[in-house]
Parts: structure tokens; sequence; C-alpha cells
């Protein structure tokens, strides 16, 4: 039976390698990956809540909360993506990686304290390409729609009962200094896997599933890239749908954010004590234009149970709403209610089953583990190619 790459070659007048094939997760050299990826500069002028004092200590009101059994998280989302190379190809005398990828977004629900279990779950494959596989010269949507359909008939998938989501493009130009095309390819995985992501925030917020007694926590930033074209209708609606969403980051980059002479904070961020946030701040950034963000740090794990300055350091933002929100900042009540919540969300922890315990919120570590649970094995998948 003809396989992937083989109709791949025929269909784009490529010549295949038969390249070794891995995943990437498995020989990249360990790296910390942030969450946050642009500068961002806090000013005292652009506060990000409406008191302007220092927060206070949120370990009462954590427990508080946790005696009246009334959480303010229902609902727990995350994305993840498993990404490999599958072989090499040619076209116009370069070479080039053909990427591929397993995605999987879910969204799990917690209606009472006995009752976790699954509410949403996307889990599709797709592949990367470079864009001059198309020698059609037809437009890049219809090109490679068209050529999923193909590979998606192939005998050896339907035998499987398997499918291909899309193909997707990336950048053929020439490279510069430091530049990899796997990137490019890796960079087009990881932004299907937002788009999913994004939809299912959507699907949550049109059955009205998220109210201010029922939150989402997203796992990461918020600071999702403006898709092309969007307008100020969508953006209102984008904008909306997030009223009730909180994104939390286990790992940013501390030294991406500056006072308003240009300073670190990251000591400040890394001398929190137990149970204290950072006051919030009001940013926006070209990566998600139109959109301004209240985002703040929480310490809930204490600085002398883990090994660097800023395990045990959340990352939080939500996105501001209305037009008050915009002008004065979040209500600080909701700030610490948000916090006090988060703080009783990381107990009990995954300590020894992953190694971003200090950071990890237990209702998100088990959907990420779940979602995980849904991949093929790297060698099943690999063989499909």
């Amino acid at each position: 039976m003809e396989k992937i790459l083989e109709h791949l070659a025929t269909q784009t007048k490529g010549t295949c390698y038969k390249s070794y094939r891995y995943c990437f997760n498995g020989v990249e050299v360990p790296s910390v990956i942030y969450d946050d990826k642009q500068n961002i500069v806090f000013s005292r002028d652009k506060s990000g809540e409406t008191n302007k004092g220092l927060p206070k200590p949120l370990g009462e009101l954590a427990k508080k909360i946790n005696r009246q059994g009334k959480p303010l998280f229902k609902f727990f989302l995350d994305g993840s993506r498993r990404t490999y190379k599958v072989d090499d190809i040619a076209y116009n005398n370069r070479i080039y990686p053909i990427i591929a990828g397993q995605i999987g977004v879910g969204c799990c629900a917690r209606e009472n304290p006995d009752s976790f279990k699954n509410f949403a779950l996307e889990n599709f494959s797709a592949l990367s390409l470079p864009e001059c596989a198309n020698k059609d010269n037809m437009p890049n949507e219809l090109f490679f729609n068209s050529l999923t359909a193909k590979i998606n008939d192939l005998p050896s998938l339907k035998k499987r009962n398997l499918t291909l989501r899309k193909i997707l493009p990336y950048e053929d130009r020439q490279l510069k200094e430091g530049e990899k095309y796997e990137n490019k390819g890796i960079a087009q995985i990881q932004d299907e896997m937002i788009e999913s992501e994004k939809k299912l925030v959507a699907k949550l917020a049109r059955e009205r599933k998220l109210d201010f007694s029922s939150y989402l926590i997203k796992d990461g930033s918020l600071q999702y890239q403006s898709s092309k074209g969007e307008d100020l209708k969508n953006l209102a609606a984008i904008k909306s749908n997030y009223r009730c969403v909180v994104g939390v980051s286990k790992s940013f980059n501390p030294e991406l954010c500056l006072d308003q002479n240009k300073r670190s904070i990251a000591k400040k961020i890394a001398d929190l004590k137990l149970f204290h946030r950072t006051p919030a701040f009001k940013y926006s950034t070209e990566r998600a234009r139109g959109v301004e963000f209240s985002v703040w740090y929480l310490r809930i794990r204490a600085i002398n149970r883990t090994i660097s300055p800023f395990d045990g350091v959340l990352k939080i933002e939500k996105i501001l709403v209305t037009e008050n929100e915009i002008a004065k900042g979040l209500d600080s009540d909701e700030i610490d209610l948000i916090s006090a919540n988060l703080i009783n969300e990381s107990f009990p922890t995954c300590y020894g089953s992953d190694n971003r315990w200090a950071n990890h919120l237990y209702p998100i570590f088990l959907t990420e583990s779940f979602i995980k649970s849904k991949y093929l094995s790297d060698v099943y998948f690999l063989n499909l190619f």
C-alpha cells in the first residue's frame, strides 16, 4: 500500500530522501520554553487594578474559600502538541523538512469536588510543508485542502481509521542566519493548536458555561496572535469570550518584565512571600493588537521547598474587557479572589509525576495528562509515513 510520503512526492513533484525520522521532543537539548515571547514594560501610570496600595496576603482568603466549598474555577483548558520530522523533500534544488504533528486540545470540567471529567477533546494530526509544494499555482488553501483529501483517501490510512486534519504551508524563502525551516514548520503546528484552543473557549462562551461563578483556567498565556484581517466586531466577540477566563503560565521569562525606568523587576518577583502577589500591571502588545491585559505574579509554594527563585511563582493574565476595566484596571477584589482560588487549585501537588510540579495546578496537570494519553505512540505515528 502506498504510504503518505510516497503520495506526497508524487502529488507535489518532489523528491523524498527517506531521512531519519524522529520526535523533536526527544532529541532537542533541554531548554526553558517561556510562555511569554515579547518585552513587557510595566509602568506605575498603567496600573492594572483599581487599588493602588500594596496587595495583602491571600492565605486566609484561600482558607475561607476552601471552607465554603465553592471554588471559582469549574473548567480547565490545555493544549498540547507533539512534533516530528518525518523526511526531507526537494523542490527547486532546495531541501525542505516535512514536519508532522499530533495536536491535542482538551477541557475538563469539575461540577463538584468528587466529579472531574472530560468536557471536550480535539485530537488530530497535521502536516507542514513548504509553500513551494504547491506546484499548480492555486491558492494555498485550495491546493493543500485538496492534497489533504487525497492523502485521507489512501488505503493505508483508511485501514487504520485515521485521517489527517490539515496540511499547513510554511514560508519557503531563503533562510536568514540562525533560522531553520524546521522551526517554521513547528510554528505552523503550534498556531493550529492555538486556533483550536480559541475555538474551544468560544464554544464554552456560546453555550453559556462561563460566568462570574464559573471561571475557566487556560494553561499558558492569553497573548494570542491576532488573526489576519480581524475586524473590530470579531475582536469584541473574542474579548467577550474571555470575560471569565484566566491565563496561568507555569514558565515565564522574568527578564522581559521591566519597570518604568527599564529596570528588571525579576528580584521583586523572586522575593515574593508565600501566598503573596505583586500589584497588577496593565499592558498591551503588538502580538495581540487591540487587546489590553492585566497581569500579576503569585507565589503558591514556599521558596525554601523549591530549587530555583521562580519555582512556585505563577504569571497570571486576564483580558480587560469593559471600558471601565481598560480605563481603571481590573477590580482588586476580583484579582484577590482569582489569586486565592489559584492557591487552592495548587493542592494536592503532582510532585514526582512532573518536574514542573512547583508551578503546576493540579486540575491542569490532570487535564494535560488526559490529553497526552490520547496520543498515538511515537513509533506507531512515525511508521504511518
